[in-house]
């Protein structure tokens, strides 16, 4: 099964690279390409899992809030706030989203894929986490060491693995989409998924607005093949995996299918 999944967020990226932004221009590009993203799934009717913060949700529109909630999608947490984290937010995130989007929020992934305390984790009502990718990015993590695949913790926490290329340990994120060929972007994603029966990959609403018409100076590595292109990529990529005979769920179908 194909897991598409967004984690939708204010789009503070640009204060990493010294760029002012304020908060609501966060808010308002990464709705943008949260509703473009939508467009995409409604139209070729795939279901995805959003990883949403509850400061995101908060502050979008009750029309994008309600698209959310009233389609085919999950909801899963990516915390309160992008930029600042506690132990504590794990369950306040979990209650907020619930209260705003009347769904239950079963799984979380850590901004930026930072360590998880599983425990507090799984005490916070949580049954999965999808905060590992089992890949090494200088300067982030090297996590070569860790399963590629699902797993359960020692506490029964499930760990759902963000997919990466068998052997080569090769990532298949955002930054890939963006990046590689096309063509061996969609071979590589089709050959994970035969392999391990499982692909699970993650992009962020924010990649697909047009960042070049923002003012801001990002680059290249971010805004390269960002936007409406990034737009017919994901378009693209759905179709290709489906003619591959490749099907697409939510995490939590996922999970009810197979029993990790």
């Amino acid at each position: 099964m194909v897991l598409l999944s967004f984690d939708i967020e204010e789009f503070d990226l640009p204060l990493e690279y010294g760029e002012a932004i304020s908060f609501e221009q966060q808010i308002k590009i990464s709705e943008t390409g949260l509703c473009r993203i939508l467009d995409i799934l409604d139209e070729m009717e795939v279901p995805a899992t959003f990883y949403a913060t509850a400061s995101f949700i908060e502050h979008i529109s009750p029309q994008t809030r309600t698209r959310l909630s009233e389609g085919r999608h999950e909801i899963a947490s990516h915390g309160y706030n992008h930029s600042q984290h506690s132990r504590a937010d794990y369950l306040r995130s979990r209650i907020r989203l619930e209260e705003l989007m009347g769904l239950p929020v079963r799984g979380y992934r850590m901004a930026r894929m930072q360590a998880i305390d599983h425990e507090a984790l799984m005490q916070a009502g949580y049954i999965y986490d999808s905060s590992l990718h089992p890949t090494f990015l200088p300067g982030r993590y090297n996590h070569l060491d860790k399963p590629r695949l699902p797993y359960r913790e020692s506490n029964g926490l499930l760990t759902l693995p963000a997919s990466v290329v068998p052997k080569l340990r090769l990532p298949l994120f955002w930054l890939s989409m963006h990046h590689l060929p096309l063509w061996l972007y969609l071979r590589l994603m089709d050959y994970t998924a035969r392999h391990d029966q499982y692909l699970n990959v993650y992009y962020h609403p924010w990649e697909f607005a047009d960042l070049r018409a923002t003012g801001l100076k990002l680059p290249y590595l971010i805004t390269r093949n960002s936007g409406q292109a990034l737009c017919q990529r994901l378009s693209s990529l759905i179709k290709y995996l489906r003619s591959q005979g490749h099907r697409f769920g939510t995490t939590s179908q996922y999970l009810e299918e197979n029993v990790i």
